[in-house]
């Protein structure tokens, strides 16, 4: 049985796309960048935003955000 309490989520990372499973669910979007910034490091720094899709799905968007170089 599932628990259709909380809305699907999506991460997205550039081009890539991250559909969250049962594991992700009960995490906030910190702690998830957390797990993720282990495989793409670039999510460390980066933005979040949150927009909700058209069929209700909740898309988190990890946006680089420029730095300086020097």
């Amino acid at each position: 049985m599932t628990d259709n309490t909380s809305p699907n989520r999506v991460f997205k990372i550039g081009a890539q796309t991250i559909q969250a499973d049962e594991s992700m669910a009960h995490l906030e979007n910190e702690q998830v960048r957390a797990v993720l910034k282990r495989i793409y490091p670039e999510v460390a720094h980066a933005a979040i935003r949150e927009t909700t899709l058209e069929d209700g799905t909740i898309a988190v968007i990890f946006t680089s955000v420029p730095g300086r170089k020097g």
